[in-house]
C-alpha cells in the first residue's frame, strides 16, 4: 500500500489527507503544534466564512495575478464543492446578506470535530508536536515532541505549512530556508489582509480608537480601480478592516514606490460631489462646523473628526471645497502592520516551480498547497476556498504520481 506524508494540519493539509485516504493511501499528517487547524478555528470565532457565493468570474478576479493559475483548481473543487463537503460533515451552509457562505452553526468547532472523526475513520494518523526541519538522504526530517530527531520515508509528500501570519497558531514561515536551500524559488513573504499605520494625533486616537468609519469608500491615490467599501476601524496606530484589506496590493505598491501611501476616504460614497455641494450650501448662520456637517450631510462624530484631522483643524467653509474633501479625505499611511499581525500572507513558492498538479519540478513526488504558494486574496471566504482547492489538486496530483508507470 502506498504511503503519504502531509506536513501541516490546516485546511489545505487536512483536505489533502482526506482525498488521499479515500483513495486507499496510508496517510500520516505531521503538525508542529499541539492541536490541529488552529488558524481555521480562530477564523470561526466570529463566524466561519468558508467560501463565497459570487459567480465564477467574480470569485476568480479576487485572486488578482494568480487567477489564471487558480482557475482550473477552483474548477476541480469550487465553492459549491465546499458547501457539499460541509453538508457531508453534517454542517449545512447558508449565504449571508453579503454573499459570504457560513456553516449553519456559524462556528468552526463542530465542523473540525466532525472532520477529525471522518479522518480517523479513514485511517489517517495525525502526529502532533512534530516540526519539519528539512530533508535527509532517506526522506523527511522532523523534531519530535521529546526533541528527538525523526526520519520519515514515504512514497509522496504534500507540504501545507501556510505562510507566516499569526505564527503563534503554527504558520511561521520556517519552511522558506529549507526550500530555498533546495533551489526552490520563493517570493518573499509579506503581510496581506493587514491593518495600516497612520500617525494620528493623540487627541484623535484617544477619542476614536475602536470606532468604525461606517460604510466608507477607500482608494489609493494615483492607483486605478473601484473604491473598496465597508467599515474601516480606527485603531490606536492606524486603520484596519475589510476595505483596507481589499486594497492591500495597491497599498503595498505605493509604499514600495516611495515609502508612503495616501488613502483617500470617501465618507459618503453613495452621494456625488454635486449632491453634497447642494446639501452643504444650506448652512445656518449659527451652525458650528460640526453641526453643519452633521445636519446637512449626516456625518457622525468620527467622520467629522477625520475631516478636522486631515485638514489640520482648518476646515474649509466653501460648500464645494468641503464636498470635494468629504469625497476624498487624505490619510497618510506610513507602513503596514507586521506580518505577525496579518490575517494572511502574500508571496510564497513561485508558480514557475510547480506543475499543474502542484508538484515541485525540482522535487518529483513532492507537492505543495495552500498559502505556501504565491497567491493572495481578500477576506470573504476566498482564502479558505483557495486553500481547499489547492489541497484537493495537490492530493489528486499525488495520486496520479503514485499510479504512474515507472517504466515510462
Amino acid at each position: 500500500m502506498s504511503t503519504a506524508s502531509v506536513i501541516g494540519a490546516g485546511p489545505a493539509g487536512l483536505i489533502a489527507a482526506e482525498v488521499l485516504a479515500r483513495a486507499g493511501v496510508t496517510v500520516t499528517v505531521y503538525e508542529r503544534m499541539p492541536s490541529v487547524a488552529r488558524k481555521f478555528l480562530l477564523a470561526g470565532h466570529g463566524g466561519l466564512n468558508i467560501t463565497h457565493s459570487e459567480d465564477r468570474d467574480r470569485v476568480l478576479a479576487r485572486y488578482g495575478s494568480s487567477a489564471d493559475r487558480l482557475a482550473p483548481m477552483l474548477g476541480v473543487f469550487g465553492p459549491q464543492d465546499v458547501r457539499d463537503w460541509c453538508a457531508g460533515l453534517g454542517e449545512q451552509t447558508f449565504v449571508g446578506s453579503s454573499g459570504r457562505v457560513f456553516p449553519r452553526s456559524f462556528r468552526a468547532t463542530p465542523l473540525v470535530r466532525a472532520w477529525l472523526s471522518r479522518l480517523t475513520e479513514l485511517g489517517v494518523t495525525i502526529e502532533k508536536r512534530h516540526r519539519w526541519t528539512g530533508w535527509t538522504d532517506g526522506g523527511l526530517a522532523f523534531t519530535g515532541a521529546d526533541g528527538a530527531a525523526i526520519e520519515v520515508a514515504g512514497d509522496v509528500a504534500i507540504f501545507a505549512l501556510g505562510g507566516a501570519s499569526w505564527p503563534r497558531l503554527g504558520a511561521d514561515g520556517g519552511w522558506v530556508g529549507p526550500f530555498c536551500d533546495r533551489g526552490v524559488a520563493v517570493t518573499p513573504l509579506r503581510p496581506a489582509n493587514v491593518g495600516v499605520r497612520v500617525e494620528w494625533t493623540d487627541r484623535f486616537a484617544d477619542r476614536f480608537e475602536g470606532t468604525p468609519l461606517k460604510q466608507v469608500g477607500l482608494t489609493v491615490r494615483g492607483q486605478p480601480g473601484q473604491p473598496a467599501r465597508g467599515d474601516a476601524m480606527v485603531t490606536r496606530t492606524g486603520l484596519e478592516g475589510g476595505p483596507v484589506y481589499a486594497i492591500g496590493v495597491p497599498i503595498r505598491d505605493a509604499l514600495d514606490a516611495d515609502g508612503r501611501c495616501v488613502l483617500e476616504v470617501d465618507l459618503r460614497p453613495e452621494l456625488t460631489v454635486e449632491q453634497l455641494t447642494d446639501r452643504l450650501q444650506h448652512r445656518r448662520p449659527k451652525d458650528s462646523g460640526s453641526n453643519w456637517l452633521r445636519r446637512s450631510i449626516g456625518l457622525d462624530p468620527v467622520a467629522i473628526a477625520l475631516l478636522w484631522e486631515s485638514s489640520g483643524g482648518g476646515m474649509p467653509k466653501d460648500a464645494a471645497v468641503t464636498a470635494a474633501l468629504v469625497k476624498a479625505v487624505p490619510v497618510a499611511v506610513t507602513a503596514t502592520m507586521p506580518i505577525a499581525r496579518a490575517i494572511s500572507t502574500a508571496g510564497g513558492i513561485a508558480w514557475s516551480e510547480v506543475d499543474e498538479s502542484l508538484m515541485l519540478r525540482r522535487l518529483p513526488g513532492t507537492f505543495v498547497a495552500g498559502e505556501m504558494l504565491d497567491w493572495e486574496a481578500p477576506t470573504g471566504g476566498y482564502l479558505l476556498q483557495a486553500s481547499f482547492s489547492t489541497g484537493v489538486v495537490a492530493a489528486q496530483g499525488a495520486l496520479a504520481w503514485l499510479q504512474r508507470d515507472p517504466a515510462r
